[in-house]
């Protein structure tokens, strides 16, 4: 057999060993179908955060590493534990945000913030990346929602930003969301709470896991944010932070929880909570959902950060702050099954029969989007029946229908998808028409 005038075409070999890709462990991809949250939840918190004075400030996802071990702490398990970092090829010791308040405070004091008028009122949104055992609701790379106020020592700022993050869970629908609240007191009687612990735990040292007794020489406030177990047992009588408050902080406590009180805002006092960071003074808060879903973590918190802008380079200024994180909010909806509309909800649906009713088509569509009338179409199908089939199953009630004819008179079909009632109108009274239809279609619902 000769094979001198033939081609033989076939299939390349496949590489030995060929790797399929996947996401990184920790971290997942947003779908379409998922997008409905994200963009209700960023919809709601600009409106909100707007309207209270907020503005938005983006800072890069890498800074430099020092100024996390500085601002977050070097014994904190963000930093001891669960930073990504990395050096450039030019030598510099970067990391992954993995919190945004120590970013801001950075743009606060270099891009001239500090100068305007006070309080400064700012929200940031986007991911930080954390290095941990990815499980539910915990991931690699995570999405969160924050806010600071800086340059204010009034209570009026804690009650605010804790207010404003119940705003938004009502806004959202969300309820049975749990405030826990304690006060960690000032750089005045932290000193003499601290030994106090170290006088409780000093014959209990041996007992603490491994974590614990580092804590126990390196910062010993941090034993009360312990989550094994056996350390959480040992904590039964140790002395209560808010016994110990000097006059300033108890002053303080009790305004922020008479301003609660005043809100609605119920809340549980939880003197064990203490935050993980090492900059927060006063109060502190965590959100904590109810029941089941409780297991997954604090849905957020936050507190007041005093001391942080002078220890990074600044002049002595108060601030306080918090954020909640976007996918546990999200677990959160689904699991009250919460459902939002999409933002964008088609109330016509263009038809096109051929090439030129096409081409006219992508035309009427742009007319539409200007005219801010959500519109859909599938300008891949040819079938009229598969077409009104798609707009069907949108429940979709009206329909526009566009043929070779219509386009050359300049005419376009409206078609009640309900009643199947048709009336054929010119092209450019088309706007006018549906505008009048639609309002009374609002009007009879």
């Amino acid at each position: 057999m000769r094979f001198s005038h033939y081609i033989i075409m076939s299939q390349p070999a496949k590489p030995k060993n060929q790797k399929t890709f996947q996401a990184p462990r920790g971290t997942y991809d947003i779908l379409p179908d998922e997008q409905i949250y994200w963009e209700k939840i960023y919809k709601t918190i600009k409106e909100v955060f707007l309207f209270y004075g907020f503005g938005r400030i983006d800072t890069p996802v890498i800074e430099d590493a020092d100024l996390y071990v500085r601002a977050t702490g070097e014994t904190t398990d963000i930093v001891e534990k669960q930073m990504y970092l990395f050096k450039s090829k030019g030598g510099d010791s970067l990391a992954l945000r993995p919190e945004f308040t120590p970013g801001v405070i950075r743009a606060y004091l270099e891009d001239g913030l500090s100068a305007l008028v006070h309080p400064v009122k700012l929200y940031s949104w986007g991911p930080l990346f954390r290095y941990e055992n990815p499980q539910t609701g915990r991931y690699r790379q995570f999405h969160q929602v924050n806010l600071e106020v800086i340059g204010s020592k009034a209570v009026a700022n804690d009650a605010e930003v804790i207010q404003l993050f119940f705003v938004v869970f009502r806004e959202l629908g969300l309820k049975a969301i749990n405030l826990h609240i304690n006060s960690i007191g000032c750089s005045e009687c932290q000193p003499h709470y601290r030994k106090l612990l170290l006088g409780y735990y000093k014959n209990r040292a041996d007992r603490l896991c491994a974590d614990c007794r580092r804590r126990f020489r390196q910062n010993p406030l941090r034993l009360l944010d312990c989550k094994d177990e056996h350390c959480i047992q040992l904590m039964a009588g140790v002395p209560q932070m808010i016994d110990h408050l000097c006059e300033e902080c108890h002053t303080h406590f009790k305004s922020v929880l008479e301003f609660l009180d005043e809100l609605e805002i119920p809340y549980i006092l939880n003197q064990s909570l203490v935050r993980g960071l090492d900059y927060y003074t006063k109060t502190v808060f965590e959100f904590w959902p109810d029941g089941e879903q409780a297991r997954q973590g604090a849905l957020g918190g936050g507190g007041r950060y005093d001391y942080l802008i002078k220890f990074l380079g600044g002049k002595d200024t108060p601030a306080v702050g918090g954020g909640i994180g976007v996918e546990r909010l999200i677990a959160q909806l689904k699991f009250q099954a919460i459902k939002f509309h999409p933002l964008i909800n088609p109330r016509v649906f263009l038809v096109q029969l051929g090439e030129l009713a096409r081409r006219r088509g992508f035309k009427i569509f742009e007319e539409l989007r200007k005219a801010n009338i959500a519109a859909a179409a599938a300008f891949s199908k040819d079938s009229i029946k598969t077409q009104l089939k798609l707009a069907d199953r949108a429940e979709i009630k009206m329909a526009l229908i566009l043929g070779q004819q219509e386009v050359l008179d300049g005419t376009i079909i409206v078609r009640d998808m309900t009643t199947g009632a048709q009336e054929t109108i010119k092209q450019d009274k088309l706007i006018l028409v549906l505008k009048k239809r639609l309002a009374k279609k609002i009007i009879n619902q």
